[in-house]
Order: structure tokens, then sequence, then C-alpha cells
């Protein structure tokens, strides 16, 4: 079998994740990319109610029904999030002679974005599960299904159909809750087809051999499945991340992506460092569908072009979304956006930090050869020369480390009233704009001392100074840096703002 695709590059490690913006250009590149998507189809019926007493029958609760409803699972429900996140999906699988179709097919075909080629086998049941609840409570599941493999006859036809849709699609989802589809002949089938056609794979897994998904672009095990084909307890993230790159080297891939439910996602890449998410769910509600979710989010992205790592941390914040909503649920990249802006709500906190924190971030910028800038002020108010002097520092180089004076700094260099904002609103209005990576405060009445510990490459002020009066700058250029000098938009000044406050009161 031929080699997995290649996906695109992966970006920088996490300590230079990319903003909202960046990830919400990929999100935005969502609409209409195509994704195959083979697997189990399932109905997940709910059955909502009042359970008020117990039977006098038997020791369980009588429950009076007051709500049904009925949504595509499985694979279908992988299908639907993706066609939610904006893409288009051709979803195959298999499906009885029965009521339970009937239902599938009727979902499925209220969606434009799912083009279902759903082949039937009159001898199987359609796959069912009826949850009966009182209220968020699971009272008892029933399960219709056989877990037996396709006959020849509905396997050439799945065959088929994958052959017929593969030219038209970007990216290949094997969606395997073990019942039947994905046995042997056709899990072989469409990973060659998928070979030969490039297109990456990314596989759900269910069974415990996961030599069997060798040729796989990504594996999706959550942590309880790499655990059963591992055989190993995975007592720590040291262990998740030895049993990924046991399973990597399995299936051939570039990556094993697992879940870790409230420990977010490990991204496990051949040659690479891992990648540890935190999970971002703000509250949980039902963890059933998540890993669809996930499954649907990178895939779209990959198929937008994403790198690995942007994929999984789309694919991570959407799986926050699903577990905050009742029972197997889709996500949208309108709830996807909005959600990218509360994260970069949290990485404007993770930007602030302190002086020995700078340092170590940035030796760790320079070790990637990255160019660090640093720009220094006490920045009371903001205003749109503050904005241009920022942008032209950040344009001059890779990261850009902003170091305000504290407060008693302040004081001392402005009088007795200044500053107008605390060090803390400061700091936290500065890391809210897109120039700056790195916030941090200094008490001396110069920055000379931290300019020492962090080295910076560009040093950055304001064109009213000559290169001889920027403190520090002989010690920048003799590392081998340069003085940046900025012209200064005329028209803005923190003090002459304040005077004009203090007139208008």
């Amino acid at each position: 079998m031929d080699e997995p695709s290649d996906l695109q590059p992966s970006p920088a490690p996490s300590d230079a994740a990319p903003s909202d913006a960046a990830l919400g250009r990929i999100v935005h590149g969502f609409a209409g990319v195509r994704v195959l998507v083979v697997g189990d189809l399932i109905l997940d019926r709910y059955v909502t109610g009042q359970a008020g007493r117990l039977s006098p029958e038997a020791p369980i609760p009588v429950l009076r029904p007051t709500a049904t409803r009925a949504v595509a699972g499985g694979a279908a429900n992988v299908a639907a999030n993706i066609a939610e996140l904006g893409g288009r999906a051709v979803l195959i699988g298999l499906v009885g002679r029965d009521q339970g179709a009937a239902e599938l097919h009727r979902l499925l075909a209220a969606c434009p974005s799912i083009r279902a080629v759903l082949v039937e086998a009159p001898g199987r049941p359609t796959t069912t599960k009826t949850r009966f609840m009182s209220g968020a409570h699971q009272l008892l599941r029933l399960d219709e299904e056989t877990t037996d493999p396709a006959d020849p006859a509905a396997v050439a036809s799945l065959c088929a159909a994958c052959d017929a849709a593969m030219a038209e699609v970007a990216v290949v989802v094997l969606s395997d809750y073990a019942k039947g589809v994905l046995a042997g002949p056709v899990l072989d089938h469409v990973l060659a087809a998928a070979a030969a056609a490039g297109r990456p794979v990314i596989a759900d897994p269910k069974r415990a051999d996961f030599a069997a998904y060798r040729g796989a672009t990504v594996l999706t095990p959550n942590e309880a499945e790499l655990r059963a084909a591992d055989a190993s307890p995975l007592p720590d993230t040291a262990a998740v991340e030895a049993a990924a790159a046991r399973a990597l080297r399995l299936t051939g891939g570039q990556a094993v992506l697992v879940t870790r439910s409230e420990k977010g996602i490990a991204l496990i890449r051949a040659g690479a460092v891992p990648l540890h998410l935190s999970a971002r769910a703000r509250e949980v509600a039902d963890v059933s569908g998540a890993g669809d979710t996930v499954v649907a989010a990178l895939a779209v992205a990959l198929a937008a072009g994403a790198g690995l790592d942007d994929a999984a941390r789309l694919a991570n914040i959407t799986a926050g979304l699903s577990v905050a909503k009742q029972g197997t649920a889709t996500v949208s990249a309108h709830e996807l956006l909005g959600a990218l802006h509360l994260e970069e709500l949290l990485a404007s906190e993770e930007k602030i930090v302190t002086a020995p924190e700078a340092a170590a971030r940035v030796a760790a910028w320079h070790a990637r050869g990255l160019r660090v800038g640093f720009a220094n002020g006490c920045f009371d108010l903001i205003h749109p020369g503050h904005v241009h002097l920022l942008r032209a520092a950040r344009a001059a180089c890779d990261r850009l480390v902003v170091a305000l004076n504290s407060d008693a700094s302040v004081a001392r260099l402005k009088g007795p009233t200044r500053p107008v904002q605390s060090e803390a609103a400061r700091s936290t209005v500065m890391a809210s704009l897109a120039p700056v990576d790195l916030v941090t405060l200094f008490e001396e009445d110069t920055p000379l001392d931290l300019i020492r510990l962090l080295r910076p490459d560009v040093l950055v002020k304001g064109a009213d100074y000559r290169i001889d009066q920027v403190v520090g700058g002989d010690l920048v250029a003799g590392w081998g840096g340069k003085v940046l000098l900025v012209d200064l938009r005329q028209g803005h000044s923190t003090s002459a703002t304040i005077r004009r406050m203090a007139v208008g009161g």
C-alpha cells in the first residue's frame, strides 16, 4: 500500500499558537470543502419524560414520556457536524429495511450538504439506540443492532460507492463503531483507494488491533481505546505519549490524536514534539458524540488546508462546545468563530508574564531562530500613535515583547496623578493588541536590566529619540541587534488627552 498522503507542514509549537484571527481564517475556509465519511450509521432516539414513582412490579422508575426526538448518529453524526461547520459530506453506510432506515433517510435528506449513499441490507437491522431520559438523567438505553460483517453483496456496493466518491473529496473519514461496516474488506478497500487517490485518511477506531488501520494518515482514539489497544494502564501523560507513538508505528501514519476527556487532546506526530491542548469546555452536559465532533472538525480543517496543529486546536475548541450540549449534537461554524473570540481573551491573559517567564519564552524563541523585538513605555492611555508604533515594531521582528513601567515607576516619572490606569489594566489592554506577543512589567525607571535579561534583537522607540539616547541601544548593537526609530503620528499624546479631559471636566 502507498504511504499516507502528506498533510500541510505543522506550524510552530504551542508557544507561538495562532491568534483567533488566524484560526478564524481557517474556519472561513471550511465553506464547501468536501469530505467522504464511511462507517457505521446509528439512529439515536431520545424519549424524555418524568419519572416520579417506582413501578409496583419491580424496583424501577416509571417514565411518563413527554417528548421524543431522533438524530442521525455514528458516522452520520460526523457528516452532520461537517455540514454544520460549513463543509459538504458524502456519507456511505449500511442500513436495514425497517423503520430505522426510513427515519435515517428522512433526517439526512433534510440536510442539503450531506449526500447520503445508504446501502440496504434487508436481513439486517438498522443500528438504533433508544435512550429513555428523565430530565438530564438517562434511565435506560435500548440497543437494536448486529455487529456481524456486511454480506458480500453489501460489501461490493459499499466499495463501489467509495470508489465513485473518492475523486470529489479532499479528506476521507473512517467512522468505525464496530457495527460491521468497516470489518475487513471494506476497510482495506477504502484505505487502498484513498492512498491511490492521494487522499489523507482520518480513522476513528473501535477495534483493539490498530494495525488494521495501517495506511491511515491520522488515528483518533480516545484514551480508553488507546489503553485497550496498547494493553497498558496509561497512568500519566508520558505513558499516553509512548502508547500513541507505538500506535503510530503500527499504522505507519503521520499522527495519532488522543482525546482525553477533561484532560483535553494530545497530538503525537512522527519526529515532532507532542502537542497537548487543555480541555476548553466551560461546562459539561453530555459527552455523547463528542468524538464525532472532534473527527469532523479535524477533517474539515485539514480539507481547508490547515496544518495538523491548527486542525487539532480547532477540533479541541469544537469538542468543548459539543459537550456543553445535551445529547448527540452538532457545532456550527458560527459557534466556533464565537468561541475563538473567547479563546483569544484567554490567550491575552497568558501573554502577561513575569520577567523570568519572559526570559524563558524569549530564550525558546531565540532557540528556534526567531527575531525578538522589544518596546517599552508607560502606555497609560492607548491611542493611535501607540498602535502605529507597535505595528511598525512587530513588522520588524518575529515576536514582540512590550515592557510596561510599573505603577510606582510611572508615578516617579510622570508625577503623583499618574498613571490614569493601573498596571493590571494597562497590561490587559496591551496584551489584547494583535502586534503584541508578550507583556511584562519593570519596577525601575528604565528597562536596562530587563533588556540585559532578554537580549532582544530589535529595540524599538519613537523617532523623537536619537539612537544615542535610547536606553540599552548600545547593548543591543553590541550583540548584533539593531535600534529601530519609528516615526510618530502627530496629534496623539497621552498627556494632551489627559489635559483635554481635565479642561472638559
